[in-house]
């Protein structure tokens, strides 16, 4: 086995034995990078192999001093194009932001470089995080790696298809409606949305400020949750940010006895629309629960119906807001020729902004407008607690909530992008739990009669991030079955 193949887990165990150099790791992900990465499409960016050389030669001294070695250290990572990288291209996937170079590093980006996690490049994107195919980003199309004619999901695309086709160890990508979880289940890897407000946003390039949480894409459950052990926590820079105790992750889900426990299987889930290998899989994957012992019992999340247009009217209100700064004066893109600041303005965001961002801006200046408030914007916060309640109401009685992260497994590359409303109904099941604030994991439960994976998605109460992974944990350990490698 290449090392390139490995886990951040097993890499770890295997430093420490000293039967593994940094060295050899960084090497093996860079020529697995060079030898696919033209296929895949996933990076917009990648460090000069001799800056990650140093890095790794640093890290290798200290292993061979007998140093103790950090949860992480000495692993390579790929990090979304919306997460502020000191000294390297940050373009959200956008023409406006192309040659936007930060004086600063996002929070996460400082406790994963703190923890020596190595940073090998900036991966594509729907633009700034606008989209479920990453098909919308300015540069590129990424591809996903179980079938080059699909796509790997979005907005998150590239980080998921690049932990799927072992182009990095770890990834972490940026979930507003499911921009985590939904490539993950195309791809068949293990993608972790955050409950608002456990992990900094500071240095991410806001979409919606509401909604917006940064998590890990992974091989594994354990390395996710290694990797939430670096970059959760409470953080000052951001006013969102939650200052409550953080877990040991790993630790936690180390109890893998779940006898007794309680899912709840919201019906609206698995009604019309769903794809019906998706919901063979998907019930399937709640069976190998109950083979644990667990209690499985159908519920009722009777706003569900309601959660895509509450979501898309915040969201895409909150997004004219965010995006309003990018106008040409401060940074990024400006338009040349214009004869006046009005028309600059103009020039600058037609030429700059991508036809799904022009979409959005549009929606949510509508939606806030004077006489549309209270019609749109005010009315969908209200349908927004709903949904919380109807989520609190259950976890009253149930230890967790599961069910498909998508309807459908990965559809063709231009199938939906002409038709957005279709396009947007392949969140109708991941945005719930942004709209909550509630951590939720996809993890890969099945493989359609095509190959294609499909994600089973844990949802768990405010701040539980521990109890979501450990079920993840032992139905990873009880399916074992499913640890399969794309045909690429």
């Amino acid at each position: 086995m290449e090392p390139y193949e490995l886990t951040a887990t097993e890499i770890i165990a295997l430093y420490k034995k000293r039967e593994l150099s940094v060295k050899e790791v960084l090497e093996s992900v860079l020529n697995r990078i060079k030898s696919i990465e033209d296929k895949i499409g996933s990076f917009l960016f990648i460090v000069p192999k001799n800056e990650l050389l140093t890095q790794a030669e640093t890290i290798q001294k200290k292993i061979d001093k007998g140093k103790p070695l950090g949860h992480l250290e000495g692993i390579p990572i790929a990090i979304k194009d919306n997460i502020s990288t000191e000294g390297i291209r940050t373009s959200c996937g956008s023409r406006i932001l192309e040659n936007y170079i930060p004086t600063f590093d996002a929070t996460v980006v400082e406790r994963i470089k703190k923890a020596g996690v190595i940073i090998i490049g900036k991966t594509n994107m729907d633009e700034f995080a606008l989209g479920s195919s990453t098909e919308n980003s300015a540069f590129k199309v990424t591809k996903n790696p179980w079938d080059l004619t699909r796509v790997p999901g979005g907005s998150s695309g590239g980080s998921a298809a690049a932990i799927a086709a072992d182009m990095s160890i770890l990834a972490l990508g940026s979930d507003t409606g499911g921009s985590i979880r939904q490539p993950a289940s195309f791809c068949g890897v293990v993608g972790m949305k955050t409950s608002y407000g456990r992990v900094s946003r500071y240095g991410l390039v806001a979409y919606g400020s509401s909604l917006d949480q940064i998590g890990p894409l992974t091989k594994s459950v354990d390395d996710a949750a290694l990797l939430m052990n670096v970059i959760c926590g409470y953080d000052p820079k951001d006013s969102t940010s939650i200052d409550i105790e953080t877990p040991d992750y790993l630790e936690f889900i180390n109890d893998l006895d779940l006898k007794g426990k309680t899912i709840g299987v919201p019906k609206e889930y698995f009604a019309q629309g769903i794809d019906p290998e998706v919901k063979s899989i998907v019930m399937s994957g709640i069976r190998t629960f109950e083979d644990m012992g667990i209690v499985a019992e159908e519920i009722s999340l009777p706003h569900t119906e309601y959660s895509v247009p509450a979501y898309y009217i915040i969201a895409c209100s909150e997004l004219s807001s965010n995006l309003a700064r990018f106008d040409g004066v401060r940074y990024g893109y400006r338009a040349k020729g214009s004869s006046n600041i009005i028309e600059m303005y103009k020039e600058t965001r037609t030429n700059g902004f991508g036809p799904e961002a022009k979409r959005r801006i549009m929606l949510g200046t509508y939606s806030l407008s004077a006489g549309y408030y209270d019609q749109y914007y005010n009315k969908a916060l209200k349908v927004r607690t709903l949904i919380r309640e109807d989520f609190l109401k259950a976890f009253k009685k149930y230890d967790v909530i599961i069910h498909p992260v998508s309807p459908m497994p990965a559809f063709k590359i231009g199938e939906k992008i002409a038709d957005p409303l279709t396009m947007y109904l392949t969140d109708i099941y991941s945005v719930t739990a942004n709209l909550a604030g509630l951590p939720a994991i996809s993890i890969p439960c099945g493989f359609t009669k095509d190959g294609l994976p499909v994600g089973m998605q844990i949802t768990g109460r405010p701040f539980q991030e521990e109890v979501v992974l450990r079920f993840a944990r032992a139905f990873e350990q009880a399916r074992s079955d499913l640890k399969k490698k794309p045909p690429i």
